[in-house]
């Protein structure tokens, strides 16, 4: 029995893994609205692979505010936690309470039901660059990085790379400090999030979601670290919106890529930056 279970684990994770090596879009960050895009990517068709550096992805989903475990959202994103099945209960002033944890659960289990591939416990510790665009994500395992060990990692082609990391910014940082390009924001490089402000923030969110590099788009509280705007605290609709543009972004930019390029293209050409 115990060789049973460890070889259909074995055996079943590196098809999962080895099916994986060409994406259409690869998301970093395993925050709520990395785990919507990955929904509405799968659910539209596109081989979509997210990549959290946690055991339990979901980023500060889980916790609500300070772990009291209730989230906000507001009218605009009612419609996308319907369709995620979540139980929104009716607050103030067009806003809706939503327990933290089902919440999380919730996109999680839509998310993989329709056909995302999540990978916990790994980290993007670097992109590929490949013909003037992003092309794909550089990845070890989490522990690896954590203590520093000397492990070379492996490399996924994708079309399209979300960085979804949240305050961090951490894919675009590692763009553009790595290869001194510019990017689409006012400075041309990471700005930083500004202090609190909720309603400016949900507002700039969504506005702050796009494709700041060829190939590489960001989402949540990565776009507006990127462009430099306001942080929001424990009100997540900006997030869930935030991830259904990003989707729907890539799924443009896929369909015009998909003109120019067969999938994955020529892995020989491709070169880590």
């Amino acid at each position: 029995m115990e060789t049973l279970v460890s070889r259909g684990i074995i055996e079943s994770y590196f098809a999962k893994l080895s099916g994986c090596l060409q994406l259409d879009a690869a998301i970093v960050g395993g925050g709520p609205s990395g785990i919507v895009a990955a929904y509405y990517l799968a659910k539209a068709g596109r081989k979509t692979a997210l990549f959290d550096r946690k055991l339990s992805p979901g980023g500060g989903m889980w916790g609500g505010a300070m772990m009291f475990n209730d989230i906000v959202i507001q009218d605009e994103a009612f419609p996308i936690a319907e369709e995620f099945g979540l139980v929104c209960r009716p607050y103030r002033g067009g806003t809706y309470l939503i327990d933290s944890v089902h919440a999380t659960s919730g996109l999680l289990y839509q998310a993989t039901k329709a056909g995302a591939i999540i990978f916990n416990c790994y980290s993007v510790e670097d992109v590929v660059y490949k013909h003037g665009r992003v092309g794909g994500v550089v990845v070890n395992w989490s522990p690896v990085l954590r203590e520093k060990l000397h492990v070379d990692p492996l490399t996924l082609i994708a079309k399209a790379v979300l960085d979804a990391t949240g305050h961090d910014c951490e894919v675009a940082r590692t763009v553009a400090r790595k290869n001194g390009l510019t990017l689409d924001t006012p400075t041309g490089g990471v700005v930083g999030e500004m202090s609190m402000d909720a309603a400016e923030g949900e507002r700039m969110t969504l506005e702050n979601t796009k494709e700041i590099y060829p190939g590489l788009f960001v989402s949540g509280m990565a776009a507006n670290g990127v462009s430099g705007s306001f942080r929001m605290g424990p009100i997540f609709g900006g997030m869930l919106m935030s991830g259904k543009k990003a989707a729907q972004l890539i799924l443009t930019s896929l369909e015009r890529v998909h003109s120019v390029e067969p999938a994955g293209g020529d892995e020989g050409e491709a070169e880590q930056v």
